[in-house]
């Protein structure tokens, strides 16, 4: 979370300067776009594997009243942390597949000469780190559903 707290500091600072110049000088950070870009990414990504672990995405409970009422929220719950963890394998595998053609064909950002295949390996590191997150949540679940007990 340090990471994405320094990545979103960095991206207000970056905002602010650029609507500046831009404003009051008419002297836009030419870089501004493609560093939002990276920013956001590594907002985002940064943040994903904690709030995986910490259970804080966003959900939808239509279905939570059946499944308390049996008892049955840890098998529910790992089921849905399980399928979700072996889902994220595809797009995983998809992320490294092109950050690696970025490297190949030596992609980089237009004004800074950023290679592009590092943010790519970024992402793809976050979410091979969710995959496990969600995994190992999957597996306690079942593990809980398995001994009665019940988590928070």
């Amino acid at each position: 979370m340090a990471v994405a707290a320094a990545a979103f500091f960095t991206l207000m600072t970056l905002t602010f300067a650029d609507v500046i110049l831009r404003s009051a000088f008419d002297a836009p950070i030419e870089a501004a776009t493609e560093l939002t870009r990276i920013l956001m990414a590594i907002i985002v990504f940064s943040a994903l594997p904690e709030t995986t672990w910490r259970g804080e995405h966003v959900t939808v409970d239509l279905l939570d009243g059946s499944f308390h009422r049996r008892g049955l929220s840890s098998i529910r719950d790992a089921a849905v942390n399980l399928a979700c963890g072996i889902l994220l394998l595809f797009p995983a595998r998809r992320i490294v597949t092109l950050a690696e053609r970025a490297r190949e064909y030596g992609d980089s950002t237009e004004y800074l000469n950023i290679p592009v295949f590092y943010v790519g390996w970024f992402v793809a590191l976050s979410v091979f780190l969710t995959i496990g997150v969600l995994l190992y949540r999957g597996v306690l679940c079942l593990s809980d559903a398995l001994s009665g007990k019940r988590r928070p």
